[in-house]
């Protein structure tokens, strides 16, 4: 490395957030550094073989960024990804699949109704004419947020004018305002339905349970289901492998790529962020790397502000609001199982089962919303353990036959392999004896997430189990910091914490108090976590206003984008 290595743009975190960003700049023709502190990059978007020939996701298991803008703008075709977004089949080619679905209860599995169907698929936009589940999903997360002298207002909100340009029955004012409850209450009429949405969305993004989340809580369970769930969701052919393609095309557009490299310092020189200093022990010659243009920190926001950068260039006030944010670790565990033949399960839940093959399947006791209450108060507010009995667990199921069938999980003949099944549990921060008591507890939650899978089929004993293999809340927070906020998008968004407010207000824009420093990390940019490439993208046009970055033709900026004034617009002339 040279004495003076100097680039346009240096990234701290090849996450796929990073790593996105890096391919974005990239392709505008800049020159980029991507540094990543472990051996190799990809972040959540990891796959590991704890058994030869058995392949598992410890993170990130589901793609829910099919409507990414970025597929067509960074042509990731290119660089041999390869999905099957299902958006584009008609409505009526599925709704056979959707009218034969049924919701889990301790009783069995009631089916849905007309008005639940229609009702989810209006909400979703499914009967639009055409149909605008992509524009929605857009609206919601691949927009960046309005600049602060624009007072958000029904008309002005991204999803919003959605619904009331293409379906204006479901716009009202009070929309703002409602839970995922709430809506579903007014649309669709199955208990059961409901809850299991509403524990989807708490799993994946906004809570169901949260006012005026009504919206981002229906989109981040539309994003992962059918019809439009993007597949291969398998190990080998969608998270990893689309971070293999991101990865591959920004080093096609001339990114380098330095791994083992972990950062001690951001450097600021007058209040500007002019390059990055290394730790001693990083595999490289050189530590100081610097930035001509702009700094990314791509790694969480505490670290940003409380490790990276010194005291003396923040606010003393800032600084302890950023030690206030709220960035808990994980709440799932995940329980994956290898059998010698298929997992069989009761009469009274086998169709229930085979119908959760095309999506991710929730489990568990839907009822009543009730026991989701009971369970979010669990998960939230207990310290230690679970308190909820194995048979009143409400839990998720990613069934074998979502994976492509040119990605099988297993290949080793005469084995199958069902899972993760994921429930949540209280955070690591909420053990009273320590961070690391559900690692040492790993044989009791083994035994607890056995006894939950048990409820549903009737061979998970040692004559068929050849392995188990567990994932607990501390085990990702751990292996990769990244994965904070307790659920699949590592965010626990509420309407404080959300697009124009996401993580502080002042920030919400991508922008810091050190000029030339922009966040771009799941914990500090809207909408964080597994709606790939959409960090990268809102990020995109803040840089283009600042001068950073200069696209070309095939870059196209959300439609509900509006300029900051006195800034460049990202809208081509």
């Amino acid at each position: 490395m040279a004495a003076n290595e100097k680039y346009d743009v240096v990234i701290v975190g090849a996450g796929h957030n990073g790593t996105t960003t890096a391919a974005y700049l990239a392709k505008c023709g800049l020159s980029v550094c991507l540094l990543e502190e472990r051996p190799e990059c990809g972040g959540a978007q990891e796959n590991v073989e704890p058994m030869a020939g058995v392949r598992t996701a410890p993170h990130a298991v589901g793609n829910y960024g099919g409507a990414a803008p970025g597929w067509e703008q960074l042509e990731l075709w290119k660089y041999g990804f390869r999905m099957d977004a299902n958006p584009r089949e008609a409505w009526q080619a599925l709704q056979p699949s959707w009218e034969d679905a049924r919701c889990f209860t301790t009783s069995g599995l009631p089916g849905l109704t007309k008005k639940d169907i229609n009702g989810w698929a209006k909400l979703s936009g499914f009967l639009g004419q055409p149909p605008f589940t992509t524009e929605l999903l857009r609206a919601v997360y691949y927009c960046p947020p309005h600049p602060p002298e624009v007072e958000l207002s029904p008309e002005n909100i991204p999803f919003m004018q959605v619904y009331k340009k293409r379906q204006p029955d479901v716009w009202t004012k009070e929309l703002l305002e409602m839970t995922l409850f709430d809506l579903l209450d007014e649309h669709c009429e199955t208990e059961p339905f409901k809850v299991d949405k509403a524990y989807k969305a708490l799993m994946s993004g906004a809570f169901g349970h949260f006012q005026g989340q009504a919206i981002p809580a229906l989109a981040s369970v539309v994003a992962p289901a059918p019809p439009y769930m993007p597949r291969p969701v398998g190990p080998r052919g969608n998270m990893h492998g689309y971070y293999h393609a991101i990865l591959r095309c920004a080093i096609a557009h001339g990114v380098t790529v330095r791994t083992c490299c972990p950062v001690d310092e951001i450097i600021v020189n007058d209040g500007t962020a002019v390059g990055v200093r290394l730790r001693e022990t990083a595999t490289c010659g050189e530590k100081t790397i610097w930035a001509k243009k702009a700094v990314i920190s791509s790694t969480d926001i505490r670290q940003t502000f409380l490790k990276l950068i010194g005291p003396q260039h923040l606010d003393l006030g800032f600084r302890q609001r950023i030690a206030d944010l709220s960035l808990k670790g994980g709440s799932l565990t995940y329980y994956v199982v290898v059998t010698r033949e298929p997992l069989r399960h009761p009469p009274k839940y086998e169709a229930g089962w085979a119908g959760i093959g095309v999506f991710v399947g929730g489990m568990g006791c839907f009822d009543s919303r009730e026991l989701y209450f009971e369970h979010v108060a669990d998960v939230l507010g207990q310290k230690g353990m679970p308190t909820m009995p194995p048979d009143r667990v409400l839990w998720n199921h990613m069934a074998t036959t979502i994976y492509d069938v040119t990605h099988p999980q297993c290949t080793r003949p005469g084995l199958w392999v069902e899972g993760p099944a994921c429930v949540m549990f209280p955070t690591p921060e909420y053990q009273p004896d320590g961070h690391d008591a559900q690692h040492r507890k790993r044989a009791e939650i083994l035994e607890y997430m056995r006894t939950v899978v048990s409820q549903y089929v009737e061979n998970l004993n040692s004559d068929n189990v050849v392995a188990e293999f567990l994932e607990t809340p501390y085990d990702q927070e751990f292996r990769n910091t990244g994965m904070l906020g307790g659920s699949w998008y590592g965010v626990r968004p509420c309407k404080d914490e959300w697009w124009n407010q996401r993580p502080l207000p002042e920030l919400a824009r991508y922008r810091t108090p050190i000029d030339g420093l922009y966040l771009g990390h799941q914990s500090s940019a809207h909408p964080g976590g597994l709606c790939i490439m959409a960090v990268a993208y809102n990020l995109m046009h803040t840089l283009i206003e600042d001068g950073i970055a200069e696209p070309g033709p095939w870059w196209y900026p959300s439609p509900w984008y509006i300029p900051q004034q006195g800034k460049k617009s990202a809208r081509r002339p």
